[in-house]
This record gives structure tokens, sequence and C-alpha cells, in this order.
């Protein structure tokens, strides 16, 4: 008998439901685990970090790494699973592209802590304190990884060998990648696996008409049927500017894409592309003959029901768009 793998999954930054999605392999998982040993997963497995650093490096096979780089812990727990791993995946939204996490992108880190720890109507701190990297107590010293400035990627400090996106990644699809790199042919380094190249729209089964747009309507102002695009009803649907792969399951139950698998090939920016998109849909008839004023109002008023631009077309891509995504100047990618 060949001997088994080994595989790891750690979570940083993120929701937790990358593990969940794990766990939804259901029987399958089974199988995994008669291939490959689960030599790392804290939420699964009692194995500490100082179990991690004495393996020796290569020693995981597959490590897929969820969660976006918000602290010190998570940017040193990427180093180290990229040291002890041949195959390192980011694995899931946050990981390949900032993810939720991200948004946060939006404001400064001064700003987060304030809100959360001065200026919450629900917090009560008079001195306004602030939580430090490192206070003394008498018991000792308590230690706080740093917060950073930004939210990463995971491919912003280092090399990462694939890419499965989702939010979480559809558990069909891992089942498939892990498949893919335990038999092979492997995948080119580099490469999107658990996903598609084309967009939500090539694996929706809803009508499309190509009518013009007149506005949009927010989720629970709209009682969609169960036949006509989404976006066609109004409702505001990333499925033109998403990746495929996840079976179009949330156009399926009447809720617009909200873009979790990320851009498809040859798109540089998911939310640029999205209101792009939009922009050639809109109705202009009514515009002839207006003055730029009254053009402006009418497109305000269609637009109203989208107050938060970021929200809708960065939910997922915040971190590697053309906005929020440069990798700062003198980092290296190791």
């Amino acid at each position: 008998m060949a001997p088994k793998g080994t595989l790891a999954v750690y979570w940083a930054s993120g929701c937790g439901g990358c593990e969940v999605a794990v766990a939804n392999l259901h029987e399958r998982l089974l199988d995994l685990i008669g291939l490959m040993d689960l030599v790392f997963c804290p939420c699964l497995v009692d194995t500490k970090i100082r179990d991690v650093e004495a393996m020796p490096d290569g020693h995981i096979d597959v490590t897929l790494f969820n969660g976006a780089i918000r602290t010190d812990e998570n940017a040193h727990m990427a180093q180290l699973m990229r040291r002890k791993s041949k195959i390192l995946i980011a694995y899931g939204a946050c990981s390949v592209s900032g993810g939720i996490p991200a948004l946060a992108n939006l404001h400064s880190r001064a700003d987060h802590l304030a809100t959360v720890y001065q200026t919450s109507p629900s917090t009560a701190n008079p001195a306004s304190t602030l939580p430090g990297e490192r206070t003394m107590v008498p018991e000792g010293a308590l230690q706080l990884p740093a917060f950073h400035e930004r939210v990463g990627r995971l491919a912003d400090g280092v090399r990462v060998d694939y890419f499965m996106p989702g939010c979480p990644p559809e558990s069909d699809q891992l089942w498939n990648a892990v498949s893919a790199l335990l038999s092979g042919p492997a995948p080119a380094p580099g490469a999107i696996v658990g996903a598609g190249t084309s967009s939500v729209c090539d694996q929706c089964a809803r009508t499309r008409t190509g009518a013009p747009l007149d506005g949009f309507k927010r989720v629970y102002d709209v009682q969609a049927d169960g036949t006509t695009c989404l976006l066609e009803q109004g409702m505001l649907c990333m499925g033109l500017a998403t990746r495929d792969g996840c079976g179009a399951l949330c156009p399926q139950v009447n809720m617009p894409c909200n873009g979790c698998y990320g851009a498809p090939d040859g798109v540089l920016d998911q939310g640029a592309k999205m209101v792009a998109a939009l922009g050639s849909r809109l109705d202009i008839a009514p515009l002839k003959g207006l003055s730029e004023e009254a053009i402006e109002r009418h497109v305000d008023r269609r637009l109203a029901a989208m107050p938060d631009g970021a929200g809708p077309f960065y939910k997922f891509t915040l971190a590697s768009s053309l906005l929020g995504g440069r990798q700062p100047a003198g980092t290296e990618v190791r």
C-alpha cells in the first residue's frame, strides 16, 4: 500500500465556513482521511503550532489555507505553512482575494479600533482604553498579535501554488480539486482550481431577454419569479461578473449571485466589470433631450437602491481589485 499523504487546514481571518465545507464532504471525508492524514487543523485536531514548527520543511503534502491576512499571527502562520507545505492552496474567497474582511480596507486601522473600543453605542469604556500589543499584569505579560493597517490576501505575502475561490468553496469542487492533485496530472502552478472559467450566468437556467434595466430594487422589495433573470427583475445579481463553478445555487433559490467566486478568466477587476455591464444595460430611452442635470437626477434615482457601491461590487475581491489590492512597494513574495 502506498504511504498516505498529509493534509493541513488552517483558518486565518475568516468566518470558519471553509472548515464547514470540508465537513460537508460527508461520507467522502472518510475517503479523504483514508488517503491523507489530517496533521494540522486547529478546529478538528489537537495539533499545536509548535508541533508544526517541529515538522521538517515540506512535510505537509497539501495545505488548505483559508482566511485573509489581518494580523501578525496570520502573517506568521502563512509563512510557516508555506515553509512546511509542498502544495499551499489559497482556499476560499478570503484567502484568494481578501473576502468580506477586506472591506475593512475602506477605513483605517485607527477608525476600526475607535469604533470597536470607544464609540460603539454598546461599549462602556470611560477611559477610552485601546488594546495594546503587550500588557503587563501580575501574572506576566499578555501578548496580542499586531493588527495590520490593511487586510491582505495570502498571495500578498507568500507564494501560493493554487487558488480555490468561493465563500465557501463548494464541497464537490473541493473533492474534485484534491482528487486531481492526488491522482494527477496536477494543474499548472498558479492555476485556479475547484471552479470554472466563465460566468455564473452560463450555469444559470433562468431566462434572459436582454431587456433594458429601469432601475434596481433591494432583495426584500422583490417577490422574484422562479424563471426570469434576477437582474432583469431589478435585483443586483453579480452573475455577469462572477466565475462559474458553484452551480448557480443562489439564483436557484431566488437569491441573486453575490460574487463570491470572484472574477471570471480574463477579467482584471470584478467590480469594474459589473459596473460596465450595468452601464450597458440601463434603459437610456427616457434620457433623450434631457439636460445633463436631468440625466444625472434620473440616473441617481435608478441607483438609489444601491446606497453602498463597494459592498455589492467588491464584497469578496476588494483586496485584489484595482482599488485596494496593490501590493505595497518593497514587499517581497517568498
